[in-house]
């Protein structure tokens, strides 16, 4: 595959860049607005061939990103977190013409664990969910965008959850109430906690990144799904398969 990289100065956009070329693929294009030696400063700049984007850059920048891939026909692999929901509403606009693949968290581990949190939210209909997630004190967005794809697992089970962000007062727990709660700590690469309690037990599902080369993998992988697939909005139930 041809790959861009949008985003590629960063941490994510640099581990993609690396396996990129690690796993025998050309890195077309290293996108990055900060410009220097052996980057590309946008993706107009670019019009070489390719075979698919990878996004690890800014959710701000979600129109532009949209309008070039459109543009040039190429599928495209959206691993931003912190989307408005106004830039969301760009991303599924897209897929109306192209394939596009979003996700919070490429991490297949964490699509395996929203699947059984949705599991575990259809089974124990009642209980009370609390959801904890740590990441490294530079991140920017709180909750993660992870938390709130776990937190809507719980949710297509129980449609009338509402969600509470972090907890503080004199007031108890409401039954419907999904709370979420955010960590900034160290260099964490990411957490993810998801609990069902009731009066007589507690299960605990959790998901624990050791490295952040496990991104890079899933939006490699992400990728090769991509190519190929007609147009629309694919997510990590599609590569997961039923």
């Amino acid at each position: 595959m041809n790959i861009i990289v949008n985003g590629a100065a960063g941490r994510m956009g640099q581990q993609v860049c690396r396996l990129v070329e690690a796993e025998g693929h050309t890195l077309a294009a290293a996108v990055d607005r900060s410009g220097g030696e052996g980057f590309v400063s946008s993706l107009a700049e670019y019009t070489g061939p390719a075979d698919v984007v990878i996004d690890f850059s800014n959710h701000a920048g979600a129109q532009e990103l949209v309008d070039y891939c459109v543009s040039r026909g190429l599928p495209l692999v959206a691993a931003t977190t912190g989307y408005t929901p106004e830039e969301f509403a760009k991303l599924e606009a897209g897929a109306e013409k192209i394939a596009i693949f979003q996700s919070y968290n490429m991490s297949v581990g964490v699509a395996l664990l929203a699947r059984l949190v949705k599991q575990a939210a259809a089974i124990f209909g009642g209980c009370d969910v609390e959801i904890v997630e740590a990441h490294h004190n530079r991140k920017a967005d709180a909750p993660s965008g992870t938390a709130l794809m776990l937190a809507d697992a719980v949710k297509s089970q129980r449609p009338d959850a509402e969600y509470v962000y972090g907890r503080s007062g004199q007031h108890k727990r409401q039954p419907n109430e999904i709370g979420i709660h955010s960590l900034r700590m160290g260099n964490v690469v990411g957490e993810h906690e998801v609990i069902f309690a009731t009066d007589n037990q507690t299960i605990t599902l959790k998901h624990q990144a050791h490295d952040r080369a496990l991104f890079a993998e899933g939006a490699l992988t992400a990728a090769g799904f991509l190519v190929g697939q007609p147009a629309g909005f694919y997510h990590m139930d599609d590569l997961l398969g039923p």
